[in-house]
């Protein structure tokens, strides 16, 4: 029979672990009825701790990896490695010519959509949202936007004279289409760790991750690099480069070609700006779709030298399990245009007057709303 503590051994027990006894002859009734528990159900709990820890432990496994997987850019959180694979970042050389005739063949697949695109106008559009209960006080306040899908733009945009409907049809069209993408992204950044903690890949995710050094011109096959380069964009500072790229939907290279952010080509596809000079061969990047150009600018940004710094502050702030603020990733754009600090400052402005920050944590609803089959 198994011998009882005595109370004194108790005390002194209890007085190691730091707990204080209140009465000195007070013996521990939780101890004595422990003990008068018979052998079998002490068998019996114990077997349910036992069986409930297994079952637990995937769980909370489940849900450590994945937060770590979506806020953790390095899985031992070392700020070594961290600063090394940032200064690594920096020194990787890309072959601009090579980087964007990856574009195209990532892009230009739109071009295999059928060519009878219907351009709704802006009326058709306003009163398709309404019918489907699609409105930006809603998206403000639950945070949910209606996975509508438009390909171009209204020809009516630049006469829209009311300058808040005029705003709030462009962000209306283009809000979709921009977490479209984000989402996208964000589902490839969870693969990829996935793929990386595994110690031995399949040949399927060893071709994927080929695929995914060609989209984000990684030459050297770094994964820290791509691991940088291979996150999301704030759609707050989407939109507002959006429109201050095409003045709310209203420029000729908006309409005529879908080009939502003013991106220069020397190979591709384009429109010659107006006032451009006679030898000048840049040309306004042109898409077949709105979608196109969404995605193009997604991977201008992720990609380009240019914007090496915007992608190592993108990568501080997750390290730092830091929501992607607009605000401090725009000081990082001052080369998108000539204009330089001015520009940044016109797009923080934009943000602020717009209460653009409102949709940095809206979501796109689960299934696909194609408005212009629906006339």
């Amino acid at each position: 029979m198994k011998k009882n503590f005595r109370l004194v051994e108790i005390k002194k027990f209890l007085q190691k672990k730091g707990l204080r006894i209140i009465k000195n002859n007070t013996r521990i009734k939780t101890y004595q009825k422990y003990n008068n528990i018979g052998t079998f159900s002490r068998t019996f709990i114990s077997s349910l701790v036992v069986i409930s820890f297994f079952i637990l432990l995937p769980i909370f496994s489940e849900f450590k990896n994945e937060n770590r997987t979506i806020t953790k850019e390095f899985e031992n959180n070392s700020k070594s490695n961290f600063k090394k694979a940032l200064d690594n970042e920096k020194i990787v050389k890309v072959d601009e010519d090579l980087n964007e005739k990856y574009l195209f063949e990532d892009v230009f697949k739109f071009n295999d959509l059928p060519t009878d695109i219907v351009r709704l106008s802006a009326k058709t559009i306003e009163q398709l949202f309404k019918d489907t209960n699609y409105n930006l006080k809603d998206v403000r306040e639950k945070k949910l936007v209606k996975p509508v899908s438009l390909s171009l733009l209204p020809e009516e945009m630049k006469m829209i004279e009311n300058t808040k409907q005029r705003k709030e049809l462009f962000i209306q069209i283009i809000l979709p289409l921009i977490i479209k993408e984000n989402n996208s992204i964000k589902l490839d950044r969870k693969k990829l760790f996935k793929v990386l903690n595994k110690s031995n890949n399949t040949k399927k995710e060893k071709k994927w991750l080929i695929q995914k050094f060609k989209q984000y011109g990684v030459s050297n096959k770094d994964f820290s690099t791509l691991k940088i380069r291979m996150d999301e964009i704030p759609t707050s500072l989407s939109i507002a480069q959006a429109a201050k790229e095409t003045g709310w939907g209203t420029s000729r290279f908006a309409l005529e070609g879908n080009a939502l952010f003013g991106q220069w080509t020397w190979s591709g596809d384009g429109i010659k700006p107006a006032g451009a000079e006679d030898d000048s061969t840049h040309k306004v990047m042109k898409f077949k779709v709105l979608q196109a150009s969404v995605k193009a600018y997604h991977r201008n940004l992720n990609t380009h030298s240019s914007y090496r710094m915007f992608r190592s502050v993108r990568a501080e702030l997750r390290e730092e399990n830091k929501e992607l603020d607009s605000m401090i990733l725009s000081k990082y754009l001052d080369k998108y245009a000539a204009t330089g600090k001015e520009y940044v400052k016109i797009l923080q402005q934009i943000i602020r007057q717009n209460n653009l920050i409102d949709f940095d944590d809206a979501k796109l609803l689960p299934s696909s709303i194609n408005l212009e089959s629906l006339i």
